[in-house]
């Protein structure tokens, strides 16, 4: 079943060694907002806002790409969930390798808005996402809502209003990231979690582990969501890596994803106190029957092997730092049966 393996899927933006594979990794990013458009548009979830700053594909996801990113949004959003209710939302969010994400609009109509929510990534990706926010009012006009001037504060690559910034950096540049962080209000006294969704795998095994490790040293009380490929050693992953190769993307930080183990390491040797972590075909056998029921009568899927291939091979793991008192060691995955 593994030579049937489609082009990698559950891919996001993020930094790699040199320009030539960073335009790999930009076009990743490309790759990941469409899936999560046409996921969006045939009813796997609700988000009003992504048609907004993505197109809609010309070509049909397949249906085990459409539940892996299922999994996925739903896995990261219950983390952030569990995060901002442990802090009262009297904390800030980091998304690092953004993209085309639409969280901050999302938690704005939850009314679980952190304090402040900052997005960093390339400087060409934020470009155009600046540019969608400055002409679409459905993105500009939450934002204005919450600041205190009535234009929006946009300077080059770095949009900084009062709850939300998005700023263009390389994250592989850690004295640039925090200088810029730091100039648009980023606090290490809160409560701070980190959110990375396929980006350490570009980065080479020392970067990663430097991202990881400023940011256990930054904040004192602090949670690192990660999610990315896992289980890369057997045939199936090497498959992966090869159709990513053959679109000039290389996987410079591969050699930590060859287990759940690996991937907690990585946390628990660079300043993190605690570290869990499931693959998506954990993750998704424990989704509530009801919604399983429901997304999987959107479409057929003729090939359930080749799902649970994929998702063996994607894992979710979340790491804290401090915070005893909010309970954060406590947060898990609520596993559901109705």
């Amino acid at each position: 079943m593994a030579s049937s393996l489609r082009r990698s899927p559950f891919t996001s933006c993020t930094p790699s060694s040199s320009e030539a594979d960073d335009d790999g990794v930009r076009g990743t990013c490309e790759d990941a907002s469409l899936c999560k458009r046409f996921a969006v548009s045939i009813g796997y979830w609700d988000d009003p806002y992504i048609q907004h700053l993505v197109r809609l594909s010309k070509e049909r996801k397949a249906p085990e790409i459409n539940r892996g990113y299922f999994a996925r949004v739903h896995g990261i959003s219950q983390l952030i969930k569990a995060f901002l209710q442990k802090t009262g939302c009297h904390c800030q969010i980091i998304n690092l390798g953004a993209g085309m994400d639409t969280t901050f609009w999302i938690l704005k109509d939850q009314g679980l808005l952190p304090t402040k929510y900052f997005e960093v990534d390339f400087p060409v990706i934020v470009t155009r996402k600046l540019h969608s926010i400055k002409f679409k009012p459905l993105l500009s006009k939450p934002i204005l809502e919450l600041h205190s001037e009535d234009t929006l504060p946009l300077d080059g690559h770095v949009l900084d209003s009062d709850r939300l910034a998005i700023i263009g950096a390389d994250l592989r540049n850690l004295a640039e990231l925090e200088e810029k962080l730091k100039k648009c209000n980023m606090r290490a006294q809160l409560p701070t979690l980190l959110i990375a969704e396929c980006v350490l795998v570009y980065m080479s095994p020392e970067q990663s582990a430097s991202l990881v490790s400023w940011a256990a040293s930054t904040f004192r009380t602090a949670m690192f969501i990660n999610y990315e490929q896992v289980n890369m050693g057997d045939r199936f992953g090497q498959i992966m890596i090869e159709n990513l190769r053959r679109r000039q993307c290389d996987l410079a930080g591969v050699e930590t994803c060859k287990s759940l183990e690996s991937q907690k390491e990585r946390l628990l040797s660079n300043g993190w106190e605690t570290a869990a972590a499931v693959n998506m075909m954990q993750l998704y056998s424990g989704l509530p029957r009801t919604e399983v029921s429901r997304i999987e009568s959107l479409e057929f899927l003729d090939e359930m092997e080749l799902l649970e291939q994929l998702m063996q091979h994607y894992c979710l793991c979340w790491a804290t730092k401090g915070g005893a008192e909010l309970g954060l060691k406590e947060i898990t995955f609520r596993q559901g049966s109705s």
